[in-house]
């Protein structure tokens, strides 16, 4: 027996990993000064967090030993900020965060992603559109009252 062809397309995985050892400069600084022992935070730091951004969603796990899961669909997010420090770009990181239309997380920081972030931020922006298209989503910005 044949399985059943959906017309929708599959969720797509447009990053998925944990935040380097060193995400930024100052860290392999701070790794150098204290001979190596700072590894070992910034070990648990990095391993704690692993991000998963698909074409769908993006899921935060949070915890080594204890885990938490943070999720927020595409056609929730609202405004999107790319930070690119001198510290992080020396090392080939970045952060985005990201405004959400969600009561739990209003506000996701993806710091200290290992890849080209303004790449990322262009799929993601464009992944977000479709998500609001398929689902009937507008946003509506709210008129500011002129200054007096």
């Amino acid at each position: 027996m044949a399985a059943p062809v959906s017309s929708e397309p599959s969720e797509t995985t447009l990053f998925e990993g944990h935040p380097p050892l060193c995400p930024s400069a100052l860290d392999v600084a701070v790794a150098v000064l204290t001979l190596g022992f700072a590894l070992l935070y910034f070990f648990y730091r990095s391993r704690s967090v692993h991000y998963r951004i698909t074409s769908e969603r993006v899921v935060i796990e949070t915890g080594l030993f204890s885990k938490r899961m943070d999720q927020v669909d595409l056609y929730r997010i609202n405004d999107y900020v790319v930070e690119r420090p001198l510290g992080q770009r020396l090392v080939g990181t970045g952060n985005l965060v990201l405004a959400a239309m969600d009561r739990s997380t209003p506000d996701l920081r993806l710091f200290g992603l290992k890849t080209d972030v303004m790449a990322l931020y262009e799929a993601l922006r464009k992944a977000t559109e479709v998500q609001k298209r398929a689902r009937g989503v507008r946003t509506v910005d709210a008129e500011l009252p002129p200054h007096a």
